[in-house]
Formats: structure tokens, sequence, C-alpha cells
């Protein structure tokens, strides 16, 4: 059963509830619906879950469709999004028409019926075909780094982005040149979901335990998808020299997901390269949020290093658990570790492994830059101010032409 607005009452503060009550009495009558690829598995999808319950308890009309696709249609998705990312692009025609097909087929099945359309991701962007015909305000939710897309990337998505109303983006440095008007909403954590909510000392115990992680030594953890951009090779390198001088465990853990099938035989690769007992590789199977949890709250350092990453919401979810972050300067993690102060940003796995041991060897430090991390989630990175930059972009929507918006 999913909390409720009240359940946020104590951790986001009275005033920050009755806000959202104001708003959201202002934003009723507008009408919206996001459009993603999964519904269970991936960022897009968990904030979607949380969302859209609370905005309807808050008598908003927010709707959440996921549109199909098969395996050959997501393995397009991801190559597009990948040089929408700057990545070396392989787009093949056969490739863009697999796309196209799939866009085609969705729009048939799809009702596009709200006011305000909001499609996550590159995924399902060429829905937006359907404005020609039916009209209605368009907008493109961004949950990735689009500033240096690849020339056919971008060239293939161009027809698509003309024709949106705005765009949203989750930081400035994401963004990129965009016809219409550019929004900048940063993502949240629910601190009530089974990923982030408190638990037993018994039962994160019993997980470390489970997985043969040690619990009475320290743990270095890593929490996000085996795949290239997540850079495992950057923790197994910083942990092996930190190692040298303090004793300490690597996890290194992922979910899988529906919509990525390689992650299997990136946990096999990076598994296939460790033999130390010491280094704990872990694909858990999908719905394993109190794993998950338990698995960071039972770490002593959290590190995390990504080549093209989006905004990071493992580093949110471990600050939130007063957990210290080691992470590259990168994409949302650089606005999350304040180096010195929730963490501390490292360029290189010699970096790393340095500011590892120091955190390992100082727990004074280690408590006050949990302590710190912690209140940083709290102020900037939590569910309830997710919820009112949703009812501020409706109301910004509807007031476009205005440069003040009185809502008293």
């Amino acid at each position: 059963m999913n909390p409720v607005l009240a359940d946020y009452r104590e951790l986001a503060g009275a005033e920050t509830i009755e806000e959202l009550k104001v708003l959201a009495s202002r934003a009723s009558h507008i009408r919206s619906q996001n459009i993603n690829a999964t519904a269970v598995g991936g960022p897009v999808a968990e904030k979607l879950t949380r969302l859209i319950p609370i905005l309807q308890e808050l008598e908003v009309d927010a709707s959440w469709d996921v549109m199909r696709g098969n395996n050959a249609f997501f393995s397009a998705a991801r190559a597009l999004q990948g040089a929408l990312q700057g990545g070396a692009s392989k787009l093949s025609e056969a490739l863009c028409q697999i796309y196209r097909d799939t866009m085609q087929l969705n729009m048939g099945r799809l009702d596009f019926e709200a006011a305000v359309i909001l499609l996550h991701e590159a995924h399902p962007a060429g829905l937006v075909m359907r404005k020609k015909e039916i009209g209605r305000r368009w907008i493109w939710r961004c949950h990735f780094d689009i500033s240096s897309p690849s020339p056919d990337a971008w060239e293939f998505f161009r027809e698509y982005f003309e024709l949106f109303d705005a765009a949203v983006f989750l930081t400035p440095d994401f963004a990129c040149p965009f016809r219409a008007p550019r929004y900048m909403v940063a993502p949240s954590i629910d601190p009530l979901s089974d990923r982030n909510r408190e638990l037993e000392d018994s039962f994160i115990r019993s997980v470390l335990e489970q997985h043969s992680v040690d619990p009475g030594r320290p743990v270095i953890i890593q929490t996000s998808p085996f795949t290239r951009a997540r850079d495992a090779h950057w923790a197994i390198t910083a942990y092996r020299l930190a190692r040298k001088r303090c004793d300490c465990q690597l996890v290194l853990a992922a979910c899988e997901s529906e919509d990525r099938p390689e992650l299997g035989r990136a946990f096999d690769e990076i598994r296939g390269r460790t033999d130390d007992e010491d280094i704990h590789v872990l694909l858990l199977p999908p719905f394993s949020d109190l794993q998950l949890n338990a698995l960071v709250r039972g770490s002593t350092i959290v590190m995390h290093d990504s080549l093209d990453d989006g905004f990071g919401l493992a580093v949110s979810e471990a600050l939130w658990k007063a957990k210290p972050v080691v992470g590259a300067p990168v994409g949302g993690i650089k606005l999350q570790v304040i180096n010195a102060v929730t963490g501390f940003l490292a360029r290189s796995p010699e970096g790393a492994a340095a500011r590892v041991l120091q955190l390992l060897t100082d727990p004074v430090l280690r408590r006050a830059l949990g302590a710190n991390g912690r209140e940083h989630v709290r102020q900037n990175y939590l569910l309830p101010r997710h919820v009112k930059d949703y009812l501020l972009l409706l109301l910004a929507l509807e007031h476009e032409d205005e440069d003040v918006v009185w809502l008293g």
C-alpha cells in the first residue's frame, strides 16, 4: 500500500504539505498524462509509481500509461538514446524504421485525452506526431544528458523535437538547444518506499549474511546497472588499492530490468573478472528493493562512478541513508556529492581509493558527511518537492505568456 500525503508531514514539514494543497487546488482542472516505456524497472517507472498516487490524492487529474514494444524496439530505442547522449551512433535505416513502426503501433493503441501529455525519455518521443491530428500540449521529459548529441541522432529526433511545446531537463547542464521553452525539474526519491524506508538492524544483517557479506567488517558498495556507462572497473580498482592498507569488502549490486536484457551478460563478465572472495557481484531479481535498501544501510561507504550518467538517484538514496558517497564529478552526481560536505568527488580510481581510505579510518568524518548528505537530500530531492515542481510546471504551461503568476 502506497503512503499517503500525511505520511510525509514529519519528513517534509507541515508547511510543505499545505503548500502542495494550495498548488493542487489551482492545478486540479489541468488533466495530465504521463507515458513511458516500462511499468517496472528503471528510474522513470520508479518515479511515476510514487508521484502519480500523490497527485491523485491531491485531486489532480494525473495518469500514467505504458507504451508497448518488443525486444527489437527496446534495442533500437537504447541505441537512439545512447546516440542522443553523445555515444557512438550506429543508426541504420532498419533500426530507425523499427522505432517508427513501434510509434505507429502505439499511436493507434493509446488514448491521448489529457490537456498536457508528458513523454518520458527517448522511447516514446515519436508519439508526439499525434499532435498534428489532435493538438494539445506535448512535453518531452528528458531524464539524461543531451547536451552533446551525435549529429545523426539529433537529425533523426529533430522532426519530433520541433513539435513539443516544452522540454523538461534534470539540470541546466543536461539541456540542449530546443525551440520550445525549457524547464528544469530535478528528480526525487520516496523516503517511505521499500528502497529507502528505515529497516531493522536484524534484517540488514540477515541480508548481508545471505549474500556472504561479513557485517562485522567495512563494506564498500556500488549500486547501479552493470553497463559500460556504470564502470565497475573504477570501483574494483579503487577497492583493491584501498584494501592494501585497510581491510574491507566490495559489493557491486544491481537489479534486473525488463528493458535491459543485457544486464545478465554484463553481470557474468564482471563476475568472471574477479576471483577475490571479498568482491560480491550481485544481480538481484526485480522487486528486490528491500534487499538493496539493506545492502546500502549495511555498508560503510557508497561509490558511484559513471561515464555518462543521468542524475544518479542511487546517490540520493545513499545520502538519505546517511552514507558518505565517493563519486565521479559527472552528471547529477556533482549536484549531490558536495565535495568534503556530503562525500568526495574523485576523477580517478586512485583518487577514489585515497578518499575511501580517509573515510574508512575516520569514523567522525564519516558520520559528519553522512548527516550532511541526509539533510541535503531532505531539502532538495524528496518526493514532496517533486510533486510541487510537477504542479508548478502545469501552472507555468497554462500561464506561459505571463511574467508573474499570482497563486494566492
